[in-house]
């Protein structure tokens, strides 16, 4: 996990980040586009009543950390699995960063309905959960996970960029963290793409078959509704469906140099965000919800 540095800038309490240099007197106050708030922090901000997010803001925070904390576990999978002890370790350090982004969106959204992360994160039901399908998506082979992480992570970096942008101080130092880790992920699966795509025939029809498997589910990542469209003319929030253009730029920047075509394949229906999951997401849940409501009083 990435160590913030500290700048000057407004629009947190004066709380203690553990920045690096050791500067005691360090603060959430001296947070910029380029550094960013630990989730900790955040959650001292929410104790102390320095930052309450409005029902709007928290809705899309949900969201967001959804998506975060449903890919991570997805990730987690692969630690003891990959098929190199190198991606044991990149992938677990992917799951991890992206379970940091996790608990700083869960966490600021809580402080909306006075629930922790843990909260939201183990006591709620299927239909409760906000992130796309494409985040639940079975693992497959490690193919079929880097077309996965692919489409994620350039869709994680144009969407983190913009909203280092945000009106909403606390979305925007989150953000700042978390587009300096999305950029490794994006370069990481970026080099995958083209490592399996020009190596042997059977990775080569892997990747293009892992691509078909996961590119149903790129829609649902850019579209619209009356939530975030209400965010973005306020300039709290980014519009799904203005990433696309960028995202499209890009991706085919790396699939050509890898000779590859963007699967022409029907979208999924999605709903993700409305709580419309796959059968898949369930799975998912169970394997992190298990022990938590099991020992509800637990500190996990």
């Amino acid at each position: 996990m990435s160590t913030p540095e500290a700048t000057e800038t407004t629009g947190h309490g004066d709380i203690s980040t553990g920045v690096a240099g050791g500067d005691s007197n360090a603060s959430a106050t001296r947070i910029t586009p380029g550094n960013a708030l630990r989730p900790e922090d955040i959650a001292l901000e929410v104790k102390t009543g320095l930052v309450k997010p409005t029902e709007d803001i928290a809705e899309y925070a949900l969201r967001l950390g959804d998506d975060a904390l449903i890919l991570a576990q997805r990730l987690g999978h692969w630690i003891s699995r990959a098929p190199e002890l190198e991606e044991d370790i990149a992938l677990g350090n992917i799951a991890l960063d992206q379970l940091g982004h996790a608990r700083s969106f869960l966490t600021y959204a809580g402080a909306a309905w006075d629930k922790s992360e843990d909260d939201l994160a183990y006591f709620r039901r299927e239909h409760e959960f906000r992130s796309v399908q494409l985040f639940e998506q079975p693992n497959g082979d490690f193919a079929a996970t880097i077309a996965r992480q692919f489409v994620v992570s350039y869709y994680q970096y144009e969407l983190y960029r913009r909203l280092t942008e945000s009106t909403d101080a606390t979305l925007a130092a989150i953000a700042a963290k978390a587009v300096k880790e999305v950029d490794y992920h994006r370069d990481h699966s970026a080099q995958w793409i083209l490592r399996l795509a020009g190596g042997t025939e059977e990775s080569r029809t892997r990747m293009i078959h892992g691509l078909r498997l996961m590119w149903p589910y790129v829609n649902e990542l850019f579209q619209d509704d009356d939530l975030t469209q209400r965010l973005a003319q306020a300039g709290a929030a980014v519009a799904p469906s203005s990433l696309r253009e960028d995202f499209d730029r890009l991706i085919a920047d790396v699939l050509n140099e890898a000779e590859l075509e963007v699967p022409d394949v029907p979208a999924a229906p999605g709903g993700g965000r409305y709580g419309k999951h796959s059968e898949y997401l369930g799975y998912i849940l169970a394997e992190m919800q298990v022990l938590a409501r099991e020992h509800p009083g637990a500190s996990w």
